[in-house]
């Protein structure tokens, strides 16, 4: 799992749809209709019943709204912004769906309101996957983002590190033991054919600690987000030296998660899920602005971060969410050099591609 900074369960995100009532749409339709307030046709005639088609209309309008509760892995990632601009641009809502939008302290915290019911849906990393063997009654239904661009190692700008050769033998801090960031940590160790333990993989939890540690020396750099790390940069505490994305080529960073009830009572809303999601990649490519004005607005980024950021991670989204073979069979080696499981599994039974957009 990725384990950034936590957040409280169950907020609301800022970009939550409101979709009005019926009575408060058809209230509405009568004050277009009619902006005085006073009766303007006798009982019977005509245009009352037009008036009431119109309001019959809208009525049905609201109804035919259904709602998906969505979660995200963590509030403060700009992996999970599309979710925030499908909604404000009306992708959802042009779809037939009204979304309601929270965030939660890392992937374990997703993966328990997945079991609970407290979402339908789930935007979490690919080594949350492993939990659906445990147990956790959801699937895979959409592979979100490929290379992990969003992390990437910093050291210190005055240390002694001056290329990836020098991290042998250093402590590199990371949030848990068994986290994406201490894989990733490992497995650039073993590239560099050094073993997966040439680096040590010091677990120091969330972003504050570890940028302090960096600061007091107690590692020689650390792994985090890519937008924590542009800011430590502008502020002169730390320099990139490694971006993951780069290192792991074959990789599925971000799925999406639907609940085994959500698959069984309700697929259609699946599919128009997916299809709205898949159209606010696309607006969000051609619409490099207006992307980053939402980013800035949900993630308090200032505009050069947000604009590096959205340069740096637009080209990981799928725009198909079609399952790479190659990058499942490097996943499911991590679950088990994480000690998430104790031998590979079958991919093939955590995940589908029927809910996905006919190509």
């Amino acid at each position: 799992m990725i384990e950034m900074t936590t957040a409280v369960s169950g907020d609301r995100g800022r970009g939550d749809a409101v979709v009005p009532a019926s009575g408060q749409r058809a209230s509405m339709a009568l004050r277009l209709a009619n902006p005085s307030g006073r009766a303007a046709v006798p009982i019977g005639t005509p245009g009352l019943a037009l008036l009431a088609g119109l309001i019959a209309c809208v009525s049905a309008g609201g109804a035919r709204a259904e709602m998906l509760r969505v979660g995200k892995a963590v509030p403060e990632a700009f992996s999970f912004v599309p979710l925030d601009i499908g909604v404000r641009q009306g992708f959802f809502q042009k779809h037939g769906l009204e979304i309601e939008i929270s965030g939660y302290a890392g992937g374990g915290r997703l993966q328990q309101a997945l079991v609970a019911g407290s979402v339908d849906i789930g935007l979490g990393s690919s080594p949350e996957m492993a939990s659906l063997v445990k147990g956790v009654p959801a699937k895979a239904v959409a592979a979100m983002a490929g290379p992990p661009a969003l992390l990437a190692l910093m050291v210190r700008p005055d240390g002694g590190i001056k290329t990836v050769d020098d991290l042998k033998g250093r402590r590199v801090g990371v949030t848990t033991a068994n986290s994406l960031t201490a894989w990733l940590v490992r497995e650039l160790s073993r590239q560099k054919g050094w073993g997966p333990d040439g680096i040590s993989a010091t677990p120091l939890g969330a972003i504050p600690g570890l940028l302090a540690a960096l600061m007091m020396m107690q590692v020689d750099g650390f792994v985090a987000d890519i937008s924590t790390l542009l800011r430590a940069e502008d502020t002169g505490e730390g320099k990139i030296l490694v971006r993951f994305g780069d290192l792991v080529k074959d990789f599925h960073v971000h799925v999406i998660f639907a609940t085994d009830k959500l698959i069984a009572s309700r697929p259609a809303a699946i599919r128009e899920f997916l299809a709205a999601w898949f159209e606010t990649i696309a607006f969000m490519r051609a619409n490099r602005e207006k992307s980053v004005e939402t980013a800035m607005e949900v993630l308090s980024f200032d505009r050069s971060v947000a604009e590096r950021t959205y340069d740096i991670l637009m080209p990981m989204f799928s725009d198909d969410g079609r399952f790479n073979p190659k990058a499942l069979a490097v996943l499911s080696r991590s679950y088990v050099e994480l000690q998430f499981l104790p031998v590979e599994p079958d991919m093939s039974k955590l995940y589908t591609e029927e809910y996905l957009p006919k190509r």
